[in-house]
């Protein structure tokens, strides 16, 4: 039986982290199931799934100081289980690109959060506009859209919502 456990690491970055770490993770005898990994600001972030048994992940669990000090993370570990879907659900994919402005984010996750469509991944960036050099921001997310619910009319009341925001955005199935 598989024992899982999520790390989430924050230091300055520098090269040689995602090597140190996926190391001791391997010297544990765990294995990486997921990860997530960026450079935000000065800052290197990464969340890991880690899979092992039971022995292997209290190993790690037990090291998890040791590993904080020599690397100069900020670590923090959580037991977890296997996710367990309960209703059917289509993964779709929303982009919005939009001129920077603070709210955005809390905007579009307000109306899925409303209908109870789960944000599964979220990532955003800001870049200057090629000829204008004018704030831009964008926004990639992944959801579940559970299957009773009207497609055409989810889709009808985000594009009014970012009309109404003045966002470009697209909603479509992820293939």
């Amino acid at each position: 039986m598989q024992n899982l456990l999520v790390i989430s690491a924050l230091g300055d970055d520098r090269p040689g982290i995602v090597d140190e770490l996926t190391q001791a993770v391997a010297d544990c005898g765990c294995n990486v199931s997921e990860s997530r990994m960026s450079v935000l600001g000065g800052e290197f972030a990464i969340i890991l799934l880690l899979s092992g048994n039971w022995g292997a992940v209290a190993k790690l669990e037990a090291q998890l100081p040791k590993l904080q000090s020599q690397m100069g993370l900020l670590l923090t570990s959580k037991r977890t289980e296997q996710r367990e879907f309960k209703r059917q659900m289509i993964a779709y994919e929303v982009e919005v690109v939009a001129m920077d402005h603070p709210g955005i984010v809390r905007d579009i996750s307000g109306f899925f959060s409303s209908r109870q469509i789960n944000i599964e991944n979220l990532q955003t960036s800001n870049y200057a506009a090629a000829h204008t050099g004018a704030p831009m921001f964008a926004m990639q997310m992944n959801i579940s859209i559970p299957a009773d619910l009207s497609i055409g009319s989810l889709r009808g009341e985000f594009m009014d919502l970012c009309d109404e925001l003045n966002l470009d955005a697209m909603l479509a199935p992820i293939k």
